[in-house]
């Protein structure tokens, strides 16, 4: 989905926080407040709700941590006070109201991955080839019609994020 979000790159974020050298990833958590958000009274969920990419990813020029949207501060619905936005993944990799950052030698355990590691891994890069276990992703519906169009490798930022997954050929990067 195509958003006008306005923010920050992550990158700068990173730079300020200066991780050590043993960090290879960056875990975002989102708040939890059952009070606020009545959901997370389903303890069948591993709240709050946690996202994770590897410095590199974190540090690509596209990676962003969004702060507004449509030319007006973000409002809660949607993801304040920050949001993660990485166009090339899938949606549910651009964590909402993040609270926290940790640098961690680890991977990091995603919420989804968490619950269903088979539908939504790691990594979750766009690849229309590569089909979720319930439905095809070779094909998008255009916002606000019911025209379908390809989707695109990377979401079309295959140019800007193709080598930080080289070497990585063993993992499932698409799912």
């Amino acid at each position: 989905m195509a958003v006008p979000w306005s923010g920050f790159p992550l990158r700068a974020l990173v730079e300020l926080a200066r991780p050590l050298g043993s960090a290879r990833y960056l875990q975002m958590t989102s708040f939890q407040d059952a009070d606020m958000a009545p959901g997370q009274r389903q303890v069948w969920y591993p709240w709050p709700y946690t996202e994770g990419l590897t410095i590199a990813e974190a540090t690509s020029e596209l990676a962003l941590i969004a702060t507004g949207l449509y030319g007006q501060p973000i409002p809660r619905q949607n993801g304040a006070p920050l949001r993660l936005a990485v166009p090339w993944k899938y949606g549910f990799k651009s964590a909402k109201s993040i609270v926290r950052f940790t640098f961690t030698a680890e991977r990091p355990a995603t919420f989804w991955q968490t619950i269903q590691s088979a539908e939504y891994g790691f990594w979750a890069n766009v690849n229309p080839a590569v089909p979720h276990p319930r439905w095809s992703q070779a094909t998008e519906r255009v916002l606000g019609t019911d025209e379908r169009v390809r989707t695109q490798l990377f979401n079309g930022y295959g140019e800007f994020v193709a080598q930080l997954y080289q070497g990585l050929e063993g993992e499932r990067l698409y799912a």
